[in-house]
């Protein structure tokens, strides 16, 4: 008996090779390449069929100016949170990949949205590959979602899938999840790295051509990033991450890629009994809650996306040993460690035989610069033993030549600070109003110096 002829994968790309490298001679990363057994298939390629004809009927080239742009119509999916990361709802023939860890709320999330599109007056359709139908009708009733008129199908095999979105015409299907879809035109197992692409090209196309919209749940791996190939993400409209602790109750839905929106919006989500809500006022989530102001503690305001949020940075200083450590959470350690350095060259304060632990408050992450100032004042409120003032903020990036830099769309961080009650704000220079904002007085600075005599002044 002949042997099986072996390829191997890479989970990144997609890309293959007849041997094992140590590294994807495709995308250069390392360890990704995977053994499956190669695909005998016809002569021809398999996507020269009639199924895979052009989307579009063949036009004439045209130039941009003379082609009708129209606005994208949006369905609101009944979750306001959840609109608000897809860029304002559904959009028709729309893919959407949503990634998150297990147990966090995928299917919770997406079948209480697919409940509200249906009592809205559109047909929906629930792919369940890993559930039986009993199950997501238990989970239904948990959730409240009473007399729901979803329609629910088991099944796993690509073709059928097909053929009943193409005779039911839903408006918006769900396919739970792609990592156990798989097809007959392959001989690998489902979630291998074949199958995965292969699927979900299949329903993309299919989205494209019928206008259905599509919404594909993906596994994660260990490190977080989706399981499968890199290539999923590329071929999707819209990639959402679900993130958050599963000890706690709040959850995050994070837009990593969206064709028909803003990246980075978040939307956020409480976790209760009767399923997910919307937290319509996240900035409450990352604030401690204190009798009095504490010292190491400083308030910053954030943009998610569009939205600007309320985050409190905590730092603590304490005497080290031989090697003091540096640790963030939320924060990257690098710029850490360049902040510490501008703080003891600029400012004079001294840390290097103290340990530094820096934390954002509620597990969110913050990748933007204009947490520096805030991140500087922490420390050395820390170090001094002395709170800043109640009500204070601050946010700006520091260079390292001392300098504070300006945050985008100030003003909306501070009309969102002096909504919520605060009345100290340090700001970049560049960043102050040009019209005083009613109860809030606001200090401009230019240098980190500045910044360090204000808040002394202060207190």
């Amino acid at each position: 008996m002949a042997k099986e002829k072996t390829l191997f994968t890479c989970t990144e790309c997609g890309g293959t090779s007849p041997r094992w490298l140590g590294k994807c001679p495709s995308c250069n990363a390392w360890n990704t390449l995977i053994e499956s057994v190669a695909e005998a298939g016809p002569g021809k390629n398999r996507y020269s069929g009639a199924q895979f004809a052009g989307l579009a009927q063949a036009q004439a080239v045209m130039p941009l100016a003379a082609i009708e742009a129209t606005d994208i119509a949006r369905t609101p999916s009944g979750i306001d949170e959840l609109d608000r990361v897809l860029g304002g709802g559904i959009v028709e023939g729309g893919v959407v990949l949503i990634g998150g860890d297990p147990g966090i709320g995928k299917s919770t999330l997406l079948l209480q949205a697919l409940d509200a599109l249906q009592r809205a007056g559109l047909p929906t359709l629930y792919v369940t590959g890993e559930e039986s139908g009993a199950q997501v009708a238990l989970r239904s009733r948990r959730l409240g979602l009473d007399h729901s008129q979803v329609n629910v199908l088991a099944e796993i095999q690509l073709e059928k899938i097909l053929a009943t979105i193409e005779s039911m015409q839903p408006a918006v299907a769900v396919i739970d999840s792609i990592q156990t879809v798989y097809s007959d035109q392959l001989t690998s197992a489902p979630g291998s790295v074949a199958q995965v692409r292969e699927c979900a090209a299949h329903l993309t196309r299919c989205a494209k051509a019928s206008g259905v919209a599509i919404v594909l749940v993906g596994h994660v791996t260990k490190e977080g990033a989706l399981a499968g190939p890199r290539v999923l993400e590329h071929m999707v409209d819209t990639v959402l991450y679900f993130e958050g602790d599963t000890h706690s109750q709040f959850r995050l839905v994070r837009a990593i890629k969206n064709r028909f929106g803003a990246v980075n919006e978040i939307g956020v989500f409480a976790m209760t009994e009767k399923g997910l809500k919307g937290v319509s006022n996240p900035s409450a989530i990352f604030l401690s809650q204190h009798s009095e102001p504490v010292p190491g503690s400083c308030v910053m305001v954030t943009l998610e996306g569009t939205r600007p949020l309320l985050v409190e940075i905590q730092a603590l200083v304490d005497s080290g040993g031989p090697s003091p450590r540096r640790l963030s959470v939320g924060l990257d350690k690098d710029r850490l460690a360049m902040l510490l350095a501008v703080l003891h060259r600029h400012v004079g304060v001294a840390c290097m035989d103290q340990d530094v632990f820096v934390n954002a408050v509620g597990g969110v992450r913050i990748s933007e610069p204009a947490a520096d100032l805030a991140v500087m004042l922490a420390i050395t409120s820390s170090l001094r033993g002395k709170a800043l003032p109640q009500g204070f903020i601050a946010f700006g990036e520091v260079g390292l030549a001392g300098e504070v830099r300006p945050a985008p769309r100030g003003q909306e961080r501070l009309r969102e600070a002096a909504k919520l009650g605060f009345s100290v704000a340090v700001v970049p220079k560049a960043n102050a109003p040009k019209k005083p904002i009613e109860g809030l007085t606001i200090h401009a600075v230019e240098r980190v110096e500045e910044a360090m005599n204000v808040v002394r002044g202060m207190g």
